[in-house]
């Protein structure tokens, strides 16, 4: 019964959202208040109707009840607790129910948070929100219905993806489809904005919160992405560029080069056609990402769903969400002319070079992922578009970016003073200059890029710490520099927290990149192997039982020197529900990197295969994408960046134009400042 009324909810909300879809069009076009609102009632209805569909399959789910086709094929009943719930976003249909339920939550927060918004224009971001609903409710029901019945019903299930049973897998898809489908408010406030006709600072100020909140969403997402592949596959590496890495990293970049041209939009009114592009291009990014993972066009551990039917069905929806998007663009942008002007030298313009280095590596990667996928369906053979050529390219295009980075908080808004600017970051030219050379020396010239990579890093924690201490006037004025760090905002807070964790990613790429020592040996009971000045002694296997697995532990034991520091524990797992083997690592984290082993295949006479690894400073990887999600948290927590028009005590305060007073040209002129 309980899947009927998850099938029956899915069904209501599809005339919701077809509902919230026209109905506050149609009211705008006529003036109508009463259709402009019926959007807010919508989007709870879809909503509510989402959480009900979403909490039956769930409840079946837990329940193990395998009358249902999507139970029977991902769950068993000997899975914990915890990946029975995760199995219901571990597949295709239940992932698909999830992206709907947090559109419709999206929705929902839109009208509650922005009850200030003018009535038309909010009406129109919710019946653009309520067709993507539309969208891909028709999808659910038409090709991926996730209550379909199974009869009669197996006694057990198949079990979850065991690469898939993992505590970092159970939240990185929710926290991915967070950041996914929030880009998908910016996209809405965007094509409601062309459809206006026009874009205002106020537009930045109510689109950036929500921009910013996928952006930490999707950092969380990634950074926990990348953490799983470092300690499940077995393989110690954390990236790989593969399509479906590539598919959260392209909007990604989307959405941090959307938050920078905001701010443009909002300090300076100008740049409004290219945010208003940007918006489109990192949803169309996120719906891409969709594509690749459930169309069969790609094979990985990431992938979904192999039905071309389903693909083309997607393909379709990407092209009338993308291409109907970007046509209104078209027609509508070459009105939106800016009004605000702003030097070559100036943050503004440091916010343009940032935005041009990120979208042209959005780009890369783009091309780079699609590239293979369409020499091969034009019957030329198969290329694989490998790690150097990214590598390459982010190596050429985010050097710049850190650069500027580095120097853009430092210069002025509208007209800069770059002179001011070098002298202060001159001590973080030094920084990075020693920090390079200093490398270079110890080994003997070679690591010139490792040099570069630790210079860059170097530079942009300086230039962060210099940029502070220039905001309080540590240097012109060291006694006041307590009350200056008081009139920081959090939004300032938040930028620099943000850029540090940027620089500390680069120090842990860079270091454990080039640094990592690695041995593959064979090893029989007793014997002991040296890796960067630690011994491991392999100390044996042993078979072990989990709930739904077997395993063969093996046994390290890990010394510095004379004095044991710990032991390390790794598994080969098997899988009996699917039938599956997987590697478990045992890592040991210290200060100075992380010791890392693998048991792998017995080899015979007693012998196993294994991997040991040091990993130099690889946690920083992960501890500066912390740091750029509680810079984005306390951005969002900045009052200003709150949604909403001035409040009637603000309004007050704002002369009439009755009482206003003559103005010279100063004074226009300061006023169009």
């Amino acid at each position: 019964m309980a899947g009927e009324i998850g099938h029956f909810a899915l069904i209501l909300a599809l005339f919701f959202a077809l509902t919230g879809a026209v109905m506050p069009h149609v009211g705008a076009y006529r003036k109508d208040t009463r259709l402009m609102a019926l959007g807010d009632r919508a989007v709870y209805a879809q909503f509510l109707m989402a959480a009900t569909a979403f909490g039956t399959l769930t409840y079946a789910f837990v329940t193990s009840d395998f009358s249902v086709i999507n139970v029977a094929t991902n769950s068993h009943t000997l899975k914990p607790m915890l990946y029975k719930i995760s199995g219901v976003w571990g597949n295709h249909e239940g992932s698909l129910l999830f992206w709907v339920l947090n559109l419709t939550l999206f929705g929902a927060l839109v009208s509650w948070r922005g009850s200030k918004l003018p009535l038309q224009f909010r009406g129109r971001v919710l019946a653009v929100q309520s067709l993507l609903v539309l969208g891909f409710l028709m999808f659910i029901l038409f090709t991926s219905n996730p209550f379909e019945r199974l009869d009669p019903a197996p006694i057990e299930g198949n079990g979850l993806n065991p690469l898939l049973q993992d505590p970092g897998l159970a939240f990185h898809p929710p926290m991915l489809y967070l950041g996914y489908v929030g880009l998908s408010v910016a996209f809405s406030f965007a094509v409601a904005a062309l459809i206006e006709g026009e874009v205002t600072p106020l537009w930045a100020r109510w689109v950036r919160p929500w921009a910013l909140l996928a952006w930490v969403f999707l950092t969380g997402g990634i950074a926990l992405g990348s953490w799983w592949a470092y300690y499940e596959l077995g393989w110690g590496g954390w990236w790989f560029w593969d399509p479906v890495e590539n598919a959260s990293f392209m909007p990604w970049l989307a959405a941090a080069a959307l938050l920078h041209s905001a701010i443009v939009v909002e300090k300076r009114d100008a740049l409004k056609s290219w945010t208003i592009l940007l918006a489109i291009v990192a949803f169309s990014l996120s719906l891409l990402g969709t594509f690749l993972v459930r169309s069969g066009v790609i094979t990985s551990v990431h992938a979904f769903a192999t039905d071309p039917a389903r693909g083309i069905f997607i393909l379709a929806f990407l092209a009338l969400v993308v291409g109907g998007s970007l046509t209104l663009y078209a027609w509508r942008a070459p009105k939106m002319a800016p009004s605000g002007l702003f030097g070559f030298v100036s943050r503004e313009s440091a916010l343009v070079v940032n935005n041009i280095f990120l979208s042209t590596f959005a780009a890369v990667v783009l091309v780079g992922t699609l590239y293979p996928l369409f020499v091969e369906a034009f019957g030329a053979g198969q290329i694989t578009v490998g790690p150097p050529f990214f590598e390459y390219a982010a190596a050429v295009l985010m050097s710049p970016l850190i650069v500027a980075l580095g120097l853009g908080p430092l210069l002025a808004w509208k007209r800069g003073n770059i002179g001011r600017a070098a002298q202060i970051v001159i001590p973080a030219l030094v920084v990075a200059a020693v920090a390079g050379v200093v490398l270079v020396w110890q080994t003997s010239g070679g690591f010139v890029m490792t040099a570069f990579g630790l210079g860059l890093a170097a530079w942009l924690i300086a230039s962060v710490l210099l940029e502070i201490a220039s905001r309080i006037r540590l240097f012109a004025a060291p006694g006041k520099a307590m009350t200056g760090l008081k009139k920081i905002t959090r939004a300032q807070w938040g930028m620099s927290m943000a850029h540090a964790g940027l620089a500390v990613i680069l120090l842990g790429i860079t270091i454990s990149e080039a640094f990592t020592s690695e041995k593959l040996v064979v090893m029989a009971p007793g014997d002991t192997a040296d890796v960067a000045g630690y011994s491991f002694t392999f100390e044996g296997v042993a078979p072990v039982a989990g709930p739904n697995f077997t395993a063969v532990r093996g046994f390290f034991t890990v010394r510095e020197g004379d004095a044991i520091l710990t032991s390390l524990t790794p598994e080969d797992r098997v899988y009996a529900n699917p039938p599956m083997n997987t590697t478990e690592a045992a890592i040991y984290p210290l200060f100075s990197g992380d010791l890392y082993a693998v048991v792998g295949e017995a080899a015979g006479a007693g012998r196993w295969s294994v991997r040991l690894y040091f990993k130099p400073m690889i946690s920083a990887i992960w501890l500066g994408a912390l740091m750029m999600m509680i810079g984005g948290i306390l951005s969002l927590s900045d009052t200003r960046l709150r949604i909403g028009l001035p409040t009637g005590k603000k309004q007050a305060q704002k002369p009439s134009a009755k009482a206003a007073p003559k103005t010279g040209p100063k004074t226009v002129q300061g006023a169009r400042a």
